[in-house]
């Protein structure tokens, strides 16, 4: 397997500390709103990563950490006249139920930072102790210049860090770049006591506790997260943790590419700011993870309506070609043949080059090509469908298989639905258009699909 290490720029044969173990930590949420689209990508895309070494016989430990405690939260307790935690409580709950909608397992540890401020205040005394922070009036900065190795993760060069968008303006501190590793207490915000005095942690030390302490290292194998995190916060998290430790704090540095809005920066200004929850009103879950699959995880992806559709359609032909065997979910272990054994080594080789999801689905598309030629051998057929489903799994599709291959809606459900059928024909004769449009979109929000062919008013389950 080959991946590619920010830390180094280039792709690299991937060698875990420990045999046939993988340590990942991945960034989470901060819980001040629902997550938008945008988050969305990344906490797909390392889903798939872990249930791909899973797949491969890996044992893996799966760190999300929850920021539970930052300026957006207070601001947002503000505004709602609310509490920090009554905040981060309501949207720690969203996110995972809409995470679990997207078909993302559950990490092994969901830390939050509220939980470990004792932890933090220990690193920060360590990094005083060691010359690599300063406090001044109740503050207390990372001093860049003192890390030699700053700029490693990012490429940036301290020199050039002037106050800015990504560069906190603070007269006191020694130079622009030294960023906040604890905060002096405002008025009317959540502290803590500290050596320094009443205040808060800053966000960069958080990661740093509740990575190695969840993984039980200073040093793991995988730290993921969105482009946009390689600075400041991931380089700033390293910092800390190789001035105390000699080591970077990983191993393998993966980020993940920007999503656009039909081609513009998801913005509020633009009004083309979309929370996944948005998204799964409109959308099937598993249409949104291929949208984000479709696409090399390192590469800018753009959302818009055309695209979303296309990912609609490319998920129902997988499910299409299941449905023409009425296909059965089995636990039993299929001896492929020759042809499927190389089907799914293209898989595996297109995952190993740096999970190239693009090329992995290629391949689903193929064995879906295969099982609905009523040229090949039945047996054939049902062995790649079988594959079709192992493989399809890696790639967290098929969570709720046989409830999508079921059109059972019970007795009394679809006497009803039959019901509103005959309603709506009724309607489209009087040329009720409106009825006709309501009662069809509305059972297109409860997933059921009214598809009207030459014969009549068919329905299925989305």
């Amino acid at each position: 397997m080959k991946i590619y290490n920010t830390l180094n720029r280039k792709k690299e044969e991937f060698i875990p500390i420990e045999p046939n173990k993988i340590k990942m930590y991945v960034c989470g949420p901060t819980v001040y709103n629902y997550f938008h689209i945008g988050n969305a990508r990344p906490f797909v895309f390392f889903d798939v990563v872990r249930r791909f070494f899973e797949y491969s016989g890996m044992e893996v430990t799966y760190v999300q950490n929850i920021t539970d405690i930052d300026d957006k939260i207070i601001n947002k307790a503000i505004e709602d006249k609310s509490t920090f935690k009554q905040i981060a409580k309501k949207y720690i709950a969203a996110f995972n139920e809409d995470a679990e909608r997207l078909g993302i397992k559950k990490p092994d540890f969901q830390p939050k930072a509220s939980e470990v401020i004792g932890e933090i205040i220990k690193l920060i005394k360590q990094l005083v102790k060691k010359g690599y922070a300063y406090e001044i009036d109740g503050d207390v900065y990372f001093s860049v210049e003192k890390f030699k190795q700053y700029g490693k993760l990012s490429g940036k060069k301290i020199d050039d860090q002037k106050a800015g968008a990504r560069v906190e303006a603070n007269i006191n501190k020694r130079h622009p770049a030294d960023f906040t590793l604890w905060k002096k207490a405002k008025p009317g915000e959540p502290v803590w006591s500290s050596p320094w005095g009443e205040g808060r942690p800053g966000w960069h030390s958080e990661c740093v506790i509740l990575s190695q302490k969840y993984l039980e290292t200073n040093n793991f194998d995988i730290h993921g997260g969105g482009v946009d995190l390689v600075f400041p916060h991931h380089e700033n998290e390293n910092a800390q943790a190789e001035a105390l430790s000699d080591k970077p704090l990983a191993n393998y540095w993966m980020h993940n590419g920007f999503i656009n809005i039909e081609g513009e920066k998801m913005s509020k200004s633009l009004n083309n700011f979309f929370t996944a929850r948005d998204i799964l009103e409109e959308y099937d879950a598993e249409a949104i993870r291929f949208f984000f699959l479709s696409k090399h995880y390192r590469s800018p992806i753009d959302f818009n309506r055309e695209i979303m559709q296309e990912s609609e359609k490319a998920v129902k032909n997988f499910y299409t070609a299941l449905k023409s065997l009425n296909y059965k979910t089995t636990d039993e272990k299929c001896n492929y043949s020759e042809t499927l054994l190389n089907k799914k080594a293209d898989f595996i080789k297109a995952m190993d080059d740096d999970f190239n999801t693009a090329k992995a689905l290629s391949v689903l598309f193929d064995l879906a090509k295969i099982i609905k030629s009523t040229k090949e051998e039945m047996k054939l057929r049902k062995e790649s469908a079988d594959l079709l489903v192992e493989l399809g799994k890696v790639l967290g599709f098929f969570n709720d298989l046989e409830d999508k291959l079921s059109n059972d809606l019970g007795d009394l459900s679809e006497k009803l639905l039959k019901i509103l059928i005959k309603v709506r024909n009724q309607s489209k004769k009087e040329k009720n258009w409106a009825l006709s449009d309501l009662i069809r979109d509305e059972l297109l929000k409860e997933n059921i699909q009214l598809l009207d062919t030459k014969d009549g008013t068919k329905w299925e389950k989305k």
